[in-house]
């Protein structure tokens, strides 16, 4: 386990409250990648400095503080140019990357499927293209471990001619994969199953509502970035009526452009669905920050007007307190993933959802023709049904899309 020193700079724009939440989040990630934290450097700043980010004086005591640790590794929390980053490893003799890197490593870790391979692998390569002008020795130092994993290990030595080539090459084999979810997507949209989508900050708890909803067995870990690829699956309710679930990758602050480009068809998964649900970790001390993170990016990516239900989870974490801190957007439902109790009270709200967009239906049906009726149940969710003794029919509440051509009476 390497062992790993951090560094993050307070500028007039972040609280300590901020600066408490990037610390923690950045240590859970290098907890994530398969690292040991042993020490955390902070400094405030008017602004940052243009050479080494944190200046001279900071440098020597930055150095003095890995050595005194023994640290393998040195993670700043902000983004380094390769200038700074050429500057400090001519400063201080150990390996040093960003958190941008970090979060591709951990990255190239979890990627599974094809599309989510290639994606890690350009944005990595994108990243290191700038880093390989001159003599970039930071790339040197790095011999293995976190910050080199993923297609970034065998390009570090490649140049920059040839590392265009991969990129262009890995675009358009990327174009090719894009294509066939594309088509995939179209297929289901056709499909008539009612879509929902989860979106939120990582390790919100989305992994586990997928598996308490569908048995969908996903990975399920208190880690960053546990879920990479989407998922969808699909799944009834008691009556028949189905539905399908895709869990996307988790959002986390200061999410670089890069990163979000290079999940944009995780993203796209969303953009579709009939509803999105919209996860919060009711139990972290930061749920606020991290609500604000999620809406902020959701209103940036153009997605606030799909219609959407706000899901607290792990409300049995937290005290009636900390409850009463909490402000709850609208609509929502509050539960606890691992309960059956709550599920049932989230599949309740989905429901609601559902009846928002659907067209409601109220009619009187002849008992020779109810079968051609049920066998619409995996498309049309049945609100009500039951059989009249005084007039022998069955009086059914449906609520159905609009484009559903429904039987005679």
């Amino acid at each position: 386990m390497q062992k790993v020193f951090l560094v993050a700079v307070q500028t007039q724009t972040v609280s300590d409250r901020q600066l408490t939440m990037q610390v923690e989040e950045l240590k859970e990630l290098v907890t994530t990648a398969g690292g040991e934290v042993v020490g955390v450097l902070t400094q405030k700043r008017e602004r940052f400095d243009s050479r080494t980010l944190i200046g001279k004086g900071k440098v020597e005591e930055l150095a003095m503080h890995a050595e005194a640790n023994e640290a393998d590794l040195i993670i700043f929390y902000q983004q380094l140019t390769p200038s700074q980053n050429n500057n400090l490893q001519e400063a201080i003799d150990f390996p040093i990357i960003d958190r941008i890197q970090l979060i591709l490593d951990i990255f190239a870790m979890r990627a599974t499927s094809k599309e989510g391979k290639l994606q890690v692998a350009l944005a990595q390569n994108e990243y290191l293209l700038p880093r390989l002008a001159g003599n970039y020795i930071g790339l040197s130092k790095l011999g293995g471990g976190i910050g080199t994993r993923g297609p970034g290990e065998t390009k570090i030595e490649q140049d920059r001619r040839v590392l265009r080539a991969e990129i262009q090459r890995i675009k358009g084999e990327l174009k090719e994969v894009e294509k066939h979810q594309s088509r995939t997507r179209e297929n289901r949209e056709k499909g008539d199953v009612f879509q929902l989508g989860l979106i939120g900050y990582t390790n919100a708890g989305k992994s586990t509502i997928t598996n308490a909803l569908t048995d969908a067995g996903t990975f399920e870990e208190n880690l960053l970035f546990a879920t990479l690829t989407p998922l969808t699956r699909v799944f009834s309710l008691n009556n028949h009526f189905k539905m399908s679930i895709t869990d996307t990758v988790g959002f986390i602050q200061d999410l670089p452009p890069k990163i979000i480009n290079a999940f944009h068809s995780t993203l796209e998964e969303s953009r579709q669905v009939d509803l999105m649900l919209i996860v919060i970790d009711a139990s972290s001390p930061y749920a606020r920050e991290q609500e604000a993170v999620v809406l902020k990016t959701l209103k940036d990516l153009d997605m606030l007007d799909v219609p959407h239900l706000f899901v607290y989870n792990k409300m049995d974490l937290i005290s009636v307190e900390d409850r009463e801190k909490l402000s709850f957007n609208k609509p929502n439902v509050q539960i606890s993933a691992r309960s059956k109790d709550s599920i049932e009270d989230l599949q309740e709200a989905i429901i609601e959802g559902l009846k928002e967009q659907y067209e409601r239906v109220e009619l009187t049906i002849d008992p020779g023709k109810i079968g051609q009726w049920l066998s619409l149940q995996d498309r049309i969710y049945f609100d009500e049904m039951y059989f009249d003794e005084d007039t022998q029919m069955y009086q059914i509440r449906v609520f159905k899309p609009k484009y559903i051509q429904l039987p005679e009476n």
